[in-house]
């Protein structure tokens, strides 16, 4: 197997599922995974891209000891150009000095391809003079396709394809066949957008002389209005997700699941698990809807089951001084480790668990106007004010101080949500958020007692 990128963009969602259904191919048959750059587009390339492929496959799991390579399709330049050249020798190639008008012109018809103009000029190699492959007039290429079953193409509908420019430089095409023939590919899968290449592929292992590799072609990843995923449209890089706080393991569960199912009804698996039952022949060939929200519960799955400590490792990226919101002297890794239980089970992404810890490392409470205006309806003041005098006194637990609020909250006719809503604004900024009692006894009776003191004064202030 081979997966093989070409650094001229970020490393998308697409990208992903299909290296992953690669790797998991080449693990159930005992293979190997070759990673192979592709990187003959000098105008589009960039070296970083390169490095963003090989993180971002490591960070699914697919590390340098999962893979050969990585191979760069430029550094093979030499057995490419053998190819054109004995493919020419052959006679399977001729040289062409047509332009696109001149096509235009001769054939009226600006959406036509190449007309074969020049297959019996008995043109030399020289400037500004491509090389083309001689397609068959009649017959038919089959492609018998591991997930698409066979698919029949008319060889006269095959143009006379460009194998390289006038420069001499060979086109994908060939230098894509020429390195699958080098690295010995045994099997080519990739995504259904390459099918059309494929009959034009087969025609170049056979004129050279080999078994072409078994083909799989993958169904287009999908958004919710069944349109083709875009990046001028689409959320797609790989890293935006990571960046938000996916779990990689998360994500390629996931991404296994777009196309293909294992038994049993089963979604939520280990890795290993799927690709002990992973087969092409059960690979759907229909598009497959990329669900964000789908991906974002699977996501929380996942996070629930961590471990607590590994919970508070996976979150260390976001509570960084570099980007948390609070000052960095006043983060306590023992009050976060108290609070870290509470959020583990509320948050869905990684990025969440900031807003919500952060009232416990910021100086005071930072609450946006519709929240406090939400919260701080009547008779908030005069439930404030109860508060206060309570909890001077109350055990400072979870329980006591839920059922103290409770009381308090009974002669106003407040429900205990109802209650618990003005303090929960006062202490925490906002609205919702982890358990209130458990975040006060946290947060300790002193610093409570003091943002509510101030909530109180404003409540106040204002009614006055």
């Amino acid at each position: 197997m081979r997966f093989a990128p070409s650094p001229t963009g970020m490393f998308h969602m697409g990208s992903a599922r299909s290296v992953l259904y690669n790797w998991a191919f080449a693990r159930h048959n005992g293979g190997a995974l070759v990673l192979r750059i592709e990187d003959t587009d000098a105008a589009r390339n960039r070296p970083e891209w390169i490095d963003d492929i090989i993180s971002a496959m490591a960070w699914l799991g697919i590390d340098g000891s999962q893979y050969e390579g990585p191979f760069l399709q430029s550094d093979n330049l030499g057995k490419h150009t053998q190819a054109a050249s004995e493919l020419y020798r052959q006679g399977r190639a001729y040289y062409c000095d047509c332009k696109r008008e001149d096509v235009i012109a001769r054939t009226g018809d600006q959406h036509r391809g190449y007309d074969g103009y020049c297959r019996d000029r008995g043109l030399r190699p020289g400037a500004g003079r491509a090389l083309r492959f001689r397609a068959p007039d009649t017959g038919v290429t089959v492609i018998d396709d591991l997930i698409r079953g066979k698919t029949v193409f008319e060889n006269s509908t095959i143009e006379d394809f460009v194998l390289a420019r006038s420069d001499g430089s060979v086109l994908f095409l060939l230098a894509n066949v020429v390195d699958d023939m080098d690295q010995r590919i045994t099997h080519v899968l990739r995504s259904e957008e390459h099918l059309p290449n494929t009959p034009k592929q087969q025609l170049l292992w056979e004129a050279l002389g080999q078994q072409p590799p078994a083909w799989g072609h993958l169904s287009i990843l999908v958004n919710e209005k069944r349109q083709k995923l875009s990046k001028r449209r689409d959320k797609l890089a790989l890293e935006t997700y990571r960046d938000e706080g996916y779990l990689a393991a998360a994500v390629r569960n996931y991404l296994m699941l777009l196309g293909w199912a294992p038994g049993g009804d089963r979604e939520i698996m280990p890795f290993d698990e799927m690709v002990a039952e992973f087969r092409l022949e059960d690979v759907n060939p229909s598009p497959a809807y990329f669900d964000i929200k789908k991906m974002r519960a699977f996501n929380g799955e996942y996070i629930r089951a961590l471990s607590p400590a590994d919970f508070i490792s996976a979150c260390q990226p976001w509570l960084e001084p570099a980007v948390a919101p609070w000052p960095a002297e006043r983060f306590d890794p023992a009050v976060f480790a108290e609070l870290a239980p509470l959020a583990q089970t509320r948050v869905a992404l990684l990025a969440e668990i900031v807003p919500m810890v952060d009232f416990a490392f910021l100086p005071d409470p930072v609450s946006d106007e519709g929240s406090w205006a939400k919260a701080m309806k009547e008779p908030a003041a005069d439930v404030l004010a109860a508060v206060l005098a309570a909890y001077e006194s109350v055990p400072w637990q979870a329980a006591d101080l839920r059922q103290r609020l409770e009381q308090i909250g009974e002669p106003f006719g407040l429900s205990l949500g109802k209650a618990q809503a003005p303090v929960r604004v006062a202490v925490t900024g906002r609205t919702v958020g982890l358990p209130l009692f458990e975040s006060l006894e946290v947060l300790g009776r002193e610093e409570s007692l003091r943002r509510i003191r101030a909530a109180h004064a404003r409540l106040t202030g204002q009614r006055s």
